[in-house]
């Protein structure tokens, strides 16, 4: 069975990390997982900019190190980034000590205090030494985008239903999803209008509203 919507008691025992905000917001925070990538960012970020819409990107630091001039476009076109490790480790298989160097020598390419562990996997003890300098994010609605065992229409659907005001919504720009994105994203940002919700950005411990 496929979770679409994070539940909600997760919120409950996991109460230092951030799921979601304000209903009362009427806006959704689009986040993409894994960049930058040259197949694909460029193009979400040519999407964005005709559409007029402001993301967040959580970027894998060594992503930047090789490709520097997206990661400086999604910069200077406005949208906000966070840290999503230097080599996407999954946290619940990797020492403590080896997880916390990789999101520290990420900072080095990335700068922001927000981080999403990868896999959204991460230990009590992991969590408790990055909440010291990060805030981490997670999401209340996640695509599927990179299950091609899930069709593009199924996650359409679901998201017709399912997203609602304060939902951060998880994507992915990297090379196993780019043909999806491509497909899914134009939709999606459609359904989403239709439902009369703004899109908002997320930027070092603040909600920036794109106007």
């Amino acid at each position: 069975m496929k979770l679409y919507r994070t539940p909600l008691f997760f919120r409950w025992i996991f109460p230092n990390k951030t799921w979601g905000f304000s209903l009362s917001e009427n806006s959704v925070y689009l986040t993409f997982d894994d960049g930058p990538d040259p197949e694909i960012t460029p193009w979400v970020l040519d999407l964005l900019k005709q559409e007029g819409i402001k993301a967040t990107f959580f970027c894998v630091g060594e992503n930047v190190k090789k490709y520097p001039e997206i990661y400086d476009r999604i910069l200077s076109e406005g949208h906000g980034v966070g840290n999503h490790s230097m080599e996407h480790l999954k946290g619940i298989k990797v020492p403590t000590v080896d997880y916390v160097r990789s999101v520290e020598e990420a900072a080095e390419w990335i700068d922001s205090d927000l981080f999403r562990p990868p896999y959204g996997r991460i230990s009590l003890l992991q969590t408790y030494k990055l909440k010291r300098k990060y805030r981490i994010i997670m999401w209340t609605w996640l695509s599927y985008d990179f299950d091609r065992q899930v069709s593009i229409d199924r996650i359409l659907s679901k998201a017709k239903k399912g997203i609602v005001s304060g939902d951060i919504l998880v994507l992915h720009d990297n090379k196993k999803t780019a043909d999806r994105l491509k497909l899914l994203l134009p939709q999606l940002i459609a359904i989403i209008r239709a439902k009369s919700l703004d899109f908002q950005k997320i930027v070092n411990n603040q909600l920036t509203i794109d106007n």
